[in-house]
């Protein structure tokens, strides 16, 4: 199936590409979207924005098994140049518009040179990763203490013990403060559930999700050189998500036809594109999972958030399934798709009937019981 015929979910989750000047953002992004998206002139204020299916295996194999007329895999938006870093005489420069930007979209992907350049500037990579982090971590301390401000006037003349919210909140700002000024980004902090609930009215900028990508020479695809092992360790002691690729490389792979692709990426010894690697790096950074329903009108993976129970699948098929909801067949796609099938797994007894507050898991295959 042509990637060109496949049809993608609409999805409000948007992942904005950034990074410093000439890190390879663009390049990166037209991979990522495969050539399909007209590029902004440089310099333009208009982002590049295009809408990316998630590669699924898992509904690859319900299509071959099901043929059917339609197949829609999930999707995440992605945004370049939604927050633009700009750099004068040899300086990075963080306008408060990046920020204002960045606040627009769910996750970030930080793409950072690990190629020297044809000045033959060699690359710094986990400086450049540190400086997105450290701007991020001021960006919020900076709203951490205006909003303390604030807060410690409700406070005033208040009797030592008396709770309020206004103390109560304060109590907590104070914390995320301490937090901030240790360099910890928040979103690596466990809260409280109503703790987490007030923190998200802040939209504080280290709780975004973030990926790093270290875009990388082609000579050195497939080499696990010092470079991208100490980029790797770095980003695993942080807990950062992390992809190692060629973004000019996946660009020229991107824009081929598929059957092209396949065998230019087998003359590699390559698996599968890195960009692949990466669009489920984001998808998982946002906490979000996929079910899936299949059939011959349609097999289509869904789109729902970590934590979410069936009768929330139900309802984001169809509010009427969610109103009617009796049962609800469910098997993980993996366990169907070593049986041979979602008949040979019923067969089997693999397929559970479950309840509504049965909790979701990535890859579960469902098919709801429900009255109208």
């Amino acid at each position: 199936m042509s990637h060109k015929q496949r049809t993608r979910e609409d999805n409000n989750m948007r992942v904005g590409i950034v990074g410093l000047p000439g890190s390879g953002k663009t390049t990166l992004f037209r991979a990522l979207t495969r050539g399909t998206v007209k590029i902004e002139p440089y310099g333009s204020d208009k982002p590049n924005i295009g809408v990316v299916s998630v590669p699924d295996e898992r509904i690859d194999f319900f299509a071959r098994e099901y043929n059917p007329k339609k197949v829609t895999y999930a999707s995440i938006e992605f945004v370049d140049g939604a927050a633009r870093i700009h750099s004068e005489d040899g300086k990075t420069r963080f306008g408060s518009d990046f920020f204002q930007d960045v606040r627009q979209v769910d996750a970030l992907v930080n793409v950072v040179r690990g190629f020297i350049t044809a000045s033959g500037d060699k690359p710094n990579a986990i400086q450049d990763v540190n400086t997105l982090n450290d701007e991020l971590l001021l960006a919020d301390l900076q709203q951490v203490e205006t909003r303390m401000q604030r807060v410690e006037k409700q406070t005033h003349g208040l009797r030592k013990g008396v709770s309020t919210p206004a103390t109560i909140e304060l109590e907590l700002l104070e914390r995320v403060k301490s937090l901030l000024e240790s360099g910890k980004s928040l979103k690596t902090v466990e809260f409280a559930a109503d703790e987490e609930r007030t923190l998200r009215g802040y939209d504080f900028l280290t709780m975004k999700p973030v990926v790093a990508v270290l875009n990388i020479a082609e000579s050195d695809i497939g080499s696990d050189s010092a470079a991208v092992s100490e980029f790797r360790e770095f980003c695993n002691t942080a807990g950062i998500p992390q992809v190692a690729l060629c973004a000019e490389l996946e660009r020229q792979v991107s824009e081929l036809p598929d059957d092209e692709e396949t065998l230019f990426l087998q003359e590699l010894g390559i698996g599968e594109p890195a960009r692949n690697v990466l669009i489920r790096e984001c998808y998982k950074a946002l906490g979000l999972i996929s079910f899936i329903t299949a059939g011959e009108p349609e097999v289509r993976a869904w789109t729902l958030k970590t934590g979410s129970k069936v009768i929330d699948a139900a309802a984001t098929i169809h509010s009427d399934l969610a109103r009617g909801f009796i049962r609800a067949e469910v098997a993980n796609a993996k366990t169907v798709m070593e049986a041979g099938g979602w008949e040979a797994a019923k067969a089997k007894g693999i397929v559970e009937l479950h309840g509504k507050d049965y909790l979701m898991h990535d890859g579960d295959v469902i098919y709801i019981r429900f009255k109208v």
